[in-house]
């Protein structure tokens, strides 16, 4: 029989507070390392508690941490390369000013839970494949009910192509972040591809790709040409280490219709974590070094990171 841990404050509602909203929490039981098998993928999806961070979980699917979301606060972002997305999303219009959002891959909903914290009245779409991750996470690690999150299911290329016709033109944030286990699939990663995630972002709109990516730097030098073949501007943030290609890691890829504002460079590097790095310009050119622009055609998966790099250590 499976054991409960300790309470777990998740959010219930909102109240005001003077002129502000505040969440609401309630206490809910949480099973001891809740987990599914994935119909689709046959992976096995595991919810385990935070130790070091009380009120915090990791989201595992097939060995590889996918997310980290702190129930108790939503605002704060645990993964590296989670962290630098946010400091963009902070930058989108004014503070606090509601978007409207598209994430294809949902883990755990960390950003979604994020926006809906620091930007109240956002409206956000979230694609997903796998039905069983989103039941894990909704029974484990729920939401807040007044959250505006609607949650579509099938392969992202193809629901992106059926999205009503009012979001062509009108999001303001586009996140993929999509992974088959510890890898990203190859129909996501082409020209094709981002053209048609193009269409939906407005005039002044932002896409965030996570690309992860090994020694060499081959796959994220190709996705970073490849973006920047379908948008005006794109920006590559990561570690220093990462960008030189000295070890795996992830690379965040932001890209608009739009050039982005050069203020936003020093604030996404100052906001870390540090060492930080943001790539653009002539110094991004030099960095994909010639990648050829990826098609359908040409597409790969993601590289597999070693099978040493998620070992958690007793």
């Amino acid at each position: 029989m499976e054991e409960e841990s300790s309470c777990a404050r998740i959010p219930g509602g909102r109240s005001r507070l003077g002129a502000v909203m505040v969440p609401v929490w309630q206490c809910q039981r949480v099973k001891e390392n809740p987990s599914a098998v994935l119909k689709g993928s046959g992976y096995r999806a595991v919810i385990e508690a935070d130790r070091w961070v009380p009120g915090s979980f990791t989201l595992t699917v097939d060995g590889t941490p996918q997310s980290h979301v702190n129930l108790d606060d939503p605002t704060q972002l645990f993964f590296e390369y989670v962290q630098r997305m946010g400091h963009v999303i902070d930058q989108l219009g004014l503070p606090g000013e509601p978007i409207t959002a598209v994430h294809l891959g949902a883990g755990a909903l960390t950003l979604p839970r994020y926006i809906d914290a620091t930007r109240p009245g956002s409206r956000q779409q979230v694609v997903e494949l796998e039905r069983d991750l989103v039941d894990l996470v909704r029974s484990a690690l729920p939401w807040s009910r007044d959250a505006s999150i609607r949650i579509r299911y099938g392969d992202a290329r193809d629901v992106l192509a059926r999205l009503p016709s009012g979001l062509h033109g009108a999001v303001d944030l586009l996140v993929v972040d999509v992974f088959a286990g510890a890898r990203t699939p190859a129909h996501v990663t082409s020209a094709e591809f981002y053209r048609s995630a193009r269409s939906l972002l407005a005039p002044r709109g932002v896409i965030l790709v996570n690309v992860a990516d090994g020694p060499g730097l081959a796959f994220a030098r190709g996705q970073a040409a490849t973006l920047s073949s379908v948008v005006v501007d794109v920006a590559a943030l990561a570690e220093p280490q990462i960008l030189k290609g000295r070890r795996f890691g992830n690379v965040v890829l932001a890209g608009s219709p739009a050039p982005l504002p050069l203020h936003w460079m020093p604030r996404l590097l100052a906001g870390g974590p540090h060492p930080a790095k943001v790539l653009t310009g002539r110094e991004l050119r030099d960095w994909i070094a010639g990648a050829p622009v990826v098609t359908d055609g040409t597409a790969v998966a993601s590289p597999a990171p070693s099978s040493s790099i998620f070992r958690v250590r007793p």
